[in-house]
């Protein structure tokens, strides 16, 4: 395995290697960027990177369906890192081109339902087309494939092109997610300020099935900051679900969790715990956890069951 090597989604010049030079240990490695999320991902199953930098979540389109299913599938992979990007585009041009030239514009498809707004007031009678990536759709620009591309402004001295419009974007303070994967081994060490993340399958469909899951975490005061279906593949009602909790594996509230999924579904895959970007301490208002569940409960509520069968109690 080269360990000096992380892939990315690329070409150069995408959000998500602008997302990876935020990591300290980026100017130590090559950066090596890949056509897509699962060619960057099979680079590091296959031993020819170190870790993969893929965008996971937005908070404008939601999850990255093709990261979702390439973790969920295949040879297993863990989640060591995650990095928050602000996201806002730039609308690039060759050089010498005026807005009302505008006929054809390109983008990432996750990208399009950020700028929908700001298309329709400003170029209603353009045609989108999806590009592999913003950074694609800007090398797309400077072939002349299309007149225009919606990416990061800094992307623009990359491929010759120039920022006719900066800083659009339709909602505000949006922000993708992008997580580091390599190859499993043990999880990063407890901050107290985690996430952990799993895939879940259910054993079938019948009333109630989702909501059993979700007791699991209930139960034992384990806070989900997201969940979201994938279809299997399998026909239609078969659905898996990828979920992110707050809190380590080593914490016995989480580990628990786990461990009442793994007895109720047909399959877990974790994809590990990491410090959450941004660093707030678990729980609700920075609290550590909520009353009763935290690891010095488990360990008293263990003790006394103890007691009880041995007749201490």
């Amino acid at each position: 395995m080269s360990a000096s090597r992380y892939t990315y989604l690329g070409p150069e010049g995408t959000f998500t290697e602008a997302a990876l030079r935020t990591l300290p240990e980026a100017a130590t490695r090559e950066l090596v960027p890949m056509v897509s999320v699962p060619a960057a991902l099979d680079a590091v199953r296959g031993g020819e990177a170190a870790a993969a930098l893929v965008p996971i979540e937005n908070s404008v389109e939601g999850g990255v369906t093709a990261t979702l299913d390439e973790l969920a599938t295949g040879a297993p992979l863990m989640i060591y890192r995650e990095v928050l990007l602000p996201i806002a585009f730039a609308l690039l041009v060759r050089p010498g081109t005026g807005l009302a030239d505008v006929r054809t514009v390109t983008g990432h498809p996750v990208a399009q339902p950020q700028v929908r707004k700001w298309l329709a007031a400003h170029l209603p009678d353009a045609r989108w087309e999806s590009a592999a990536s913003n950074a694609d759709g800007a090398r797309l620009v400077r072939e002349g494939r299309y007149d225009a591309a919606f990416a990061g402004e800094f992307a623009a001295a990359t491929y010759g092109l120039e920022p006719l419009v900066t800083d659009i974007h339709d909602a505000k303070n949006a922000e993708t997610r992008f997580v580091l994967a390599g190859r499993p081994a043990r999880p990063a060490a407890r901050t107290g300020a985690d996430r952990t993340s799993l895939v879940v399958w259910l054993r079938d469909d019948h009333p109630g099935a989702l909501m059993e899951l979700l007791q699991e975490f209930s139960a034992r005061g384990v806070n989900l900051t997201w969940i979201e279906s994938r279809p299997t593949g399998e026909g239609m009602g078969r659905y898996c679900f990828s979920i992110d909790c707050e809190g380590h594996i080593t914490d016995r509230r989480v580990a628990e969790t786990l461990m009442g999924l793994k007895r109720i579904c047909p399959n877990v895959r974790f994809l590990g715990s990491y410090p959450r970007a941004g660093g707030e301490a678990d729980g609700p208002s920075g609290a550590a956890s909520r009353p009763g569940t935290s690891d010095a409960d488990f360990v008293a509520a263990a003790e006394w069951l103890a007691r009880c069968q041995d007749g201490r109690a």
